[in-house]
């Protein structure tokens, strides 16, 4: 594995914050730049602002107010068939596919040509880390059904992604638990970027960048967290968000290369995730798997989680004029210390 390749390198700085508190005295701040070995894009880590008080976050906030409102919820059983729209019939003469405990049809509000919902679990709110890895489980493949579908409906839209907001936080509009699945003709930036970076690297090496990037990770041991399965589990080297976890499946690069036990793996270690977050008496997260159902694809399959801020009143949100405006992360916790609290979750 050619670790000191310059497309795959694991760079870091310190820079020294010199300044003086209120009596006088000097002090000094270590600010780390991490360069995201994938990306190039730039992370900081600011151990200081571990020490800020947050509003909501020493305990877990209380269920959102709607926890146990099901009654105008259009994704509770009693109006699912009522008030969620049908798949046009080319590509299901039912209108919505069923696998175990997942329901899935089209999104109302969709963001592409073929953009749909995929419930789990028949409860109206399931709290963070409390779902069983099978109700996530028959929900992913009930996603990868219907990609198998719109892709043999419509070859060219082979960029797919699935995605998952909980709570509004972190972009859900509904606390009704569910998966969005995507494929379009269109690549969305990551797809373009990722899809253009394995290409360029298995060129240039002859080998695969996710498989050669979890190499390098392996060798090194610090930010590994277990595995479910083939799924390799660990944090990421310059997160792009707070707590980022990764999920690897080597030499995989395609959902329609995936069986129901790589499934329910996944769905494990998606469990295993939200209990980490939930220790830190976080509510919200963000998930997002990427594939390009395409031959000769050099993209390996990479499951992203961050834990986002929680969903509760008056609290401060994870976004800030940093990220928006300069385009780094500014997080507080070494990908490492987030590797060695997230452990004992993959041991159980």
């Amino acid at each position: 594995m050619p670790a000191d390749h310059p497309l795959l390198r694991f760079e870091s700085q310190t820079l020294k914050a010199v300044i003086r508190d209120a009596r006088g005295d000097e002090i000094t701040r270590d600010i780390e730049v991490r360069t995201h070995p994938i990306s190039n894009r730039k992370c900081r880590i600011t151990y200081s602002r571990s020490q800020e008080r947050e509003r909501a976050g020493g305990q877990l906030p209380p269920p959102p107010p709607d926890a146990a409102s099901t009654a105008e919820c259009p994704f509770c059983p009693a109006n699912l068939e009522r008030c969620t729209p049908r798949m046009r019939p080319e590509l299901d003469p039912d209108g919505r596919l069923k696998h175990g405990t997942s329901t899935l049809f089209p999104n109302l509000f969709p963001y592409g040509a073929y953009s749909a919902v995929s419930l789990f679990d028949h409860r109206h709110f399931v709290e963070i880390g409390t779902a069983e890895p099978q109700a996530y489980a028959d929900s992913f493949r009930n996603c990868a059904q219907y990609l198998q579908k719109v892709k043999q409906f419509e070859p060219r839209a082979q960029y797919m992604a699935i995605t998952q907001n909980h709570l509004p936080a972190a972009g859900g509009s509904l606390v009704h638990p569910h998966l969005q699945v995507h494929a379009d003709r269109l690549p969305s930036n990551h797809h373009v970027f990722l899809a253009q970076r394995a290409d360029q690297y298995r060129r240039q090496t002859g080998h695969l960048l996710f498989s050669d990037y979890l190499a390098a990770e392996q060798k090194d041991g610090r930010r590994i967290i277990g595995k479910t399965g083939p799924w390799h589990w660990l944090a990421a080297f310059a997160p792009e968000g707070f707590f980022e976890l990764w999920a690897l499946y080597p030499a995989k690069t395609a959902f329609s290369q995936l069986d129901p036990a790589d499934w329910h793996s996944l769905s494990q270690g998606v469990i295993n995730a939200q209990r980490y977050y939930r220790s830190l008496c976080r509510n919200s997260y963000n998930l997002g798997i990427l594939s390009v159902e395409a031959e000769e694809n050099p993209l390996e399959l990479r499951v992203v989680l961050t834990v986002r801020a929680n969903y509760a009143p008056w609290v401060r949100s994870d976004i800030t004029g940093y990220e928006v405006g300069l385009g780094d992360m500014a997080t507080f916790i070494a990908p490492e210390e987030t590797a060695q609290q997230a452990r004992p979750f993959w041991q159980t």
